[in-house]
């Protein structure tokens, strides 16, 4: 009724997506470094959790693989509604970590994601163990920026948290993100 007093009970709190939709691009270093301790393993597991996430968040996403020699885009960006373990399980790691050439494909990624919709909301999340000397510049048109940290060597060299902390990025170890 009408006189009644407003209560807790009366209230509703209803989490709107932005209204120009959400980008998650995924960085991913498939350089040699991250064979060893099957870390390419454990990333890649992460990022079909990732997708699938992006995927029930009717969200889009795009996945730019790094290593060797350069970087290449070998998803989207798109919403990943057929996405699964079969598609990734291909992707190989081997050779150098060109964490430049990486950020700087995800950049044009985001950038022609940026003119196309400008209102969307764009995450870049960088997958890597930081066992590269690059210092790219964080990309203009990323709102949010993730590094996911998969050193595991006893002596840390710890440049996913100098970057993290260059950029004002989050950073969070695989394990924080799966549980």
């Amino acid at each position: 009724m009408r006189q009644d007093r407003l209560r807790a009970a009366h209230l509703r709190f209803v989490r709107e997506a932005p209204r120009g939709g959400v980008l998650h691009c995924f960085v991913l270093d498939c350089s040699g470094s991250m064979l060893g301790g099957q870390r390419l393993a454990l990333a890649k597991g992460l990022l079909i959790a990732l997708f699938d996430r992006a995927s029930a968040a009717r969200a889009e996403a795009a996945l730019v693989c790094f290593g060797g020699a350069g970087a290449d885009l070998r998803f989207g960006p798109a919403v990943p509604r057929w996405w699964n373990e079969r598609w990734l399980r291909p992707v190989g790691g081997g050779g150098g970590t060109p964490l430049a050439s990486g950020v700087r494909q995800a950049a044009q990624v985001l950038e022609r994601c940026a003119r196309r919709k400008p209102a969307q909301q764009r995450w870049l999340w960088i997958l890597t163990d930081g066992r590269s000397g690059d210092q790219p510049a964080r990309p203009l048109n990323a709102d949010e920026v993730v590094f996911v940290d998969f050193e595991r060597e006893a002596i840390r060299l710890g440049r996913c948290q100098t970057l993290a902390d260059a950029w004002g990025a989050a950073l969070f170890t695989p394990e924080e993100l799966i549980a």
